[in-house]
């Protein structure tokens, strides 16, 4: 005979396991970004934007003057001297390096290159170099009392390179802009090619297209959305010109001014003018002028694609 034990007077209740729904989920998996974000990119632009709207004064100390900041950055001669330099400088200096990486990403693409993966490496190499040893490099080499320039000229025995002339100082550093980020958009390119596929380029030589015309009709607006991507970085890179000329300063002190760029005049007045509401001024109207060029260019890209 056997015996069952006796049912406990009462059970004690499960504990109930909360549920996470999917929106509260995809919360937590942003929450990080989103924290990040905030404290490196919305805060600080909510602090510049802030103290733009103040200035010091002899008398009452930092106060309040809404627009007035503006208005004198709007009339002030030296931060369009600069801005206008550098639109020149983003006028002549992106096209050239945009169309160098893309005709170096399609000969590397064409299969008809020999040591494509190492032509590839070489191209990109000088992007791996930091900036500051970049532009300390070719500051030796454009040294007109020593380097590889001042070699130049002893050897013909007259004054032919002179990088640090007025009329050749934006072309000197536009050369070493363009040497640094080749390789960079060339790799954009370069894998956007690779992703167009091998259908069309059969079709292409079915039909009987020659290599510039497949380079033409169906590479090039293939990878129209990475040109437009390397067009907007670059673009913003312009306007951000800010280590290259003032690393040379140093080498040029009379050419390169603290106005040199806008960059350099919103820092020089912060930390050499302790005018920190003004520069904070100067910061937000060139993001505001480089998001407005840069959204124009990628609107204009779009509409193009969807043609």
């Amino acid at each position: 005979m056997t015996t069952t034990a006796p049912a406990p007077a009462f059970a004690p209740p499960r504990k109930q396991r909360t549920r996470i729904s999917v929106e509260q989920r995809g919360w937590l998996f942003v929450a990080p970004f989103a924290i990040v974000f905030t404290l490196v990119f919305l805060a600080p632009l909510a602090y510049s934007l802030w103290l733009s709207l103040f200035r010091d004064q002899l008398v009452g100390g930092n106060a309040f003057v809404g627009i007035d900041n503006y208005v004198t950055a709007l009339g002030d001669e030296k931060f369009w001297d600069g801005f206008l330099r550098v639109l020149a400088f983003l006028v002549v200096q992106v096209p050239i390096m945009l169309i160098l990486a893309l005709a170096a990403a399609l000969a590397i693409d064409s299969a008809r290159l020999h040591a494509a993966g190492f032509t590839r490496i070489v191209i990109f190499l000088p992007y791996a170099v930091p900036a500051v040893v970049a532009v300390l490099m070719w500051g030796y080499i454009y040294g007109d009392q020593f380097g590889l320039t001042s070699n130049i000229n002893d050897l013909l025995g007259s004054d032919v390179l002179r990088p640090f002339d007025p009329q050749w100082m934006l072309l000197s550093i536009g050369n070493i802009v363009t040497w640094e980020f080749v390789g960079y958009n060339m790799l954009i390119f370069y894998s956007a090619l690779k992703t167009i596929p091998g259908e069309l380029y059969e079709a292409a030589s079915i039909d009987g297209a020659g290599a510039w015309r497949t380079i033409s009709a169906i590479k090039i607006p293939a990878i129209r959305g990475a040109i437009v991507i390397a067009t907007i970085f670059s673009i913003i890179g312009s306007f951000q010109l800010f280590n290259e000329p003032n690393i040379l300063k140093p080498l040029a002190p009379n050419i390169i001014t603290t106005n040199f760029t806008p960059n350099m005049y919103a820092y020089n007045l912060s930390f050499a003018g302790q005018q920190y509401n003004y520069a904070a001024t100067i910061a937000i109207i060139m993001g505001i002028i480089t998001a407005a060029i840069a959204y124009v260019v990628q609107l204009r890209g779009s509409r193009q694609e969807v043609r």
